[in-house]
C-alpha cells in the first residue's frame, strides 16, 4: 500500500485545493501540508524498497498483465523522493513568488496535479498509464506556464504544448504498434513477450525503439527537438520555471532509461539505437551549452543549460553499462538540485532589482555576500568543480565512457564542461563581481521578512545538498550503483511484477 501514498498525497492535496478555491490562505497551508506528506511517504517508500526489494501493487486485484500496476524499484523510488523534496521546497518558495491573481486561478491545485503526473510517471508499471500520467503532467504544466496570460507566456506555452502533443501522439502510436505484436501494455510482460517476438520482427522492434526515443526525446528536449524549452521556460514566475527545469525534462529521460533497460535491451536493437543516442547526446550537449554562453538573460541562460545537462544523461544511457547508468542516476539527482538552486537565486536577484538582464546587473558580491555564495556553490557544482556533486557525477559517466572505449564522447563532454564553467563565470562576473552600470544603479527593492524567509530557506537547503552530495558521494554512488544493477538485470523486476509479489 505504501507505494500508492506519494500519489495519493499529491492527488488529495490538489483536490482539497480545488475545494478551497476562494481561500488562498487555506490553499497555501494545504500545499505545504500535502508536500510534507508526499515527502514523508516518499522517504518511507525508499526505505521499504531498500529493505524488502521491488514493491508492486495491483490496482483492483487484477492480474498484472491485464490491470493497472504500480511498481517501485530503487530507481523509481529515488526519483519519487527527489520529486517530493523539490515539491516541498518550491511550494514554500511559491508563497512569496506567486501573485495573488495566479493563486486565484488555481495555481496550487495545478501545481500538485503536475506533481501527481510526475510521481505517477515514476511509479507506473505499464506504458498506457505512463501516457496518461504524461498527459496529466502536460495539461497542468501548460496552464501553469501561461497562467499570467501575457504575450511571451502564451507564445512560449503554445510552442511547449504543440511539440509535447506531437510527442504524445508519437508515444501513443508506438504503444499501439507494440501492443499489436505483444498483446500487452504491461512493461514487464512486454519484456517477456519480446524475448519471443523480437527475433521474428527485428526491423519493427528497432523502429519502435526509435519511435519511443523520438517521443521521449521531445519531452526531454534533446537535439534537435529542444526549441520549445528556451522559448518557454524563462517566461513564467521563478517557482514555476524552477520546478519545470528540475523535473519535467527528467521524466522523459527516466522513461527512456526504463524502456531501454527493460524492453529494448536485446543486443540487435541496441547495436543500432545506442549509436544514435550517443550522437544525439553529443549534439544536445554542444548546442545547449553554445546557446547558454550566447545569452544575456539570467533565466534564459540557465534554460539552455537544462538542454546541455540532458545531453550528459543521454550519454550515460548510450554507454549502457552498470557504471554509466549509475553515474546517470547520480547525475540526474545532482542536476535537479544544482539547477533548481540557480533558478531560485535568479528569482531573488529579480525580486531585488526588477530585472534578470545580465547587462543591467552587478555589485552583488559587495552588497550581498550570502546571495553570492548561494549562487557560487551550485554554479561550481553544475560546472563539475571538485569536491561538489557535479564533479563526481561527471567523473562517473566519463569514467564509464572511457572504460567502454567511447573516447570521442568523453572529449565532447569535457569540452562542454569547460564552456559550462565559462557561462557560470560569465554570470558571476556580470551579476556579482563588477559594479552595476551607472544607468541602472539604484537602491535594491526592499524584501519583507516573510518574503526573505520563504525565498532563502529553500534556496539554502537545495544549495546545501549539492555540497552534501559531494561529501557523501561514496554511499550515494553505491545506492545509484545498486539501482543501476536492478535496471541492467531486469529479470527480478519482471519476476516480481508478473509473479504478483511485493
Amino acid at each position: 500500500m505504501i507505494i500508492s501514498w506519494p500519489i495519493l498525497a499529491q492527488f488529495f492535496t490538489a483536490l482539497f485545493c480545488l475545494f478551497f478555491w476562494a481561500r488562498r490562505d487555506i490553499q497555501r497551508i494545504l500545499s505545504l501540508v500535502g508536500s510534507f506528506a508526499a515527502l514523508a511517504s516518499a522517504i518511507g517508500l525508499l526505505l521499504q524498497v531498500q529493505e524488502a526489494g521491488i514493491q508492486v501493487m495491483q490496482l483492483g486485484n487484477w492480474p498484472s498483465f491485464a490491470g493497472i500496476v504500480l511498481v517501485a524499484d530503487l530507481f523509481s523510488a529515488i526519483m519519487v523522493l527527489i520529486t517530493a523534496f523539490m515539491g516541498l521546497m518550491i511550494a514554500l518558495y511559491a508563497i512569496s513568488d506567486i501573485e495573488s491573481g495566479q493563486e486565484a486561478f488555481g495555481y496550487h491545485a495545478l501545481y500538485h496535479f503536475m506533481l501527481l503526473g510526475v510521481t505517477g510517471s515514476f511509479l507506473t508499471g505499464d506504458l498506457f498509464n505512463l501516457f496518461v500520467w504524461f498527459e496529466i503532467m502536460l495539461v497542468s504544466s501548460f496552464v501553469l506556464l501561461s497562467l499570467q496570460g501575457n504575450r511571451p507566456q502564451i507564445e512560449g506555452g503554445m510552442k511547449y504544448v504543440i511539440l509535447n502533443m506531437l510527442a504524445s501522439l508519437t508515444f501513443l502510436s508506438a504503444i499501439g504498434l507494440l501492443f499489436s505484436v505483444t498483446g500487452t501494455v504491461n512493461m514487464a510482460d512486454i519484456a517477456r513477450q519480446l524475448e519471443v517476438v523480437a527475433p521474428q520482427y527485428p526491423t519493427l522492434i528497432i523502429a519502435l525503439a526509435m519511435m519511443f526515443t523520438l517521443a521521449f526525446g521531445m519531452k526531454s528536449a534533446v537535439f534537435p527537438l529542444f526549441g520549445w524549452l528556451p522559448a518557454s521556460y524563462h517566461t513564467p514566475p521563478t517557482a514555476v520555471t524552477t520546478i519545470f527545469g528540475a523535473l519535467l525534462t527528467k521524466v522523459g529521460v527516466y522513461a527512456m532509461i526504463r524502456v531501454y533497460t527493460l524492453i529494448f535491451n536485446q543486443l540487435d536493437t541496441l547495436n543500432y539505437t545506442l549509436t544514435a543516442l550517443l550522437l544525439i547526446s553529443a549534439f544536445t550537449m554542444v548546442v545547449g551549452v553554445f546557446g547558454a554562453v550566447s545569452q544575456f538573460g539570467f533565466r534564459r541562460l540557465l534554460s539552455f543549460h537544462i538542454i546541455s545537462q540532458i545531453g550528459y544523461l543521454i550519454m550515460g544511457l548510450a554507454v549502457f553499462t552498470v557504471a554509466s547508468i549509475a553515474g546517470t542516476i547520480f547525475f540526474m539527482v545532482h542536476v535537479i538540485l544544482a539547477k533548481a538552486a540557480l533558478f531560485l537565486v535568479s528569482g531573488i536577484v529579480k525580486q531585488l532589482t526588477g530585472t534578470n538582464d545580465l547587462k543591467q546587473l552587478g555589485g552583488f558580491y559587495n552588497n550581498n555576500m550570502a546571495l553570492s555564495m548561494l549562487f557560487f556553490i551550485p554554479a561550481m557544482a553544475l560546472a563539475g568543480i571538485p569536491p561538489l556533486s557535479g564533479f563526481w557525477a561527471k567523473f562517473a559517466i566519463i569514467k564509464a565512457a572511457l572504460e567502454s572505449g567511447s573516447y570521442w564522447i568523453v572529449g565532447v563532454g569535457l569540452f562542454v564542461s569547460m564552456l559550462t564553467l565559462y557561462s557560470m563565470v560569465k554570470i558571476w562576473t556580470y551579476v556579482f563581481m563588477r559594479a552595476r552600470p551607472e544607468a541602472y544603479d539604484k537602491p535594491l527593492e526592499p524584501m519583507a521578512v516573510n518574503d526573505r524567509w520563504l525565498r532563502w530557506t529553500p534556496t539554502i537547503l537545495i544549495g546545501g545538498l549539492t555540497v552534501l552530495m559531494g561529501i557523501y558521494a561514496g554511499p550515494l554512488m553505491a545506492l545509484s550503483t545498486e539501482a543501476a544493477e536492478q535496471l541492467m538485470a531486469p529479470a527480478q523486476y519482471i519476476g516480481v511484477v508478473l509473479g504478483g509479489a511485493g
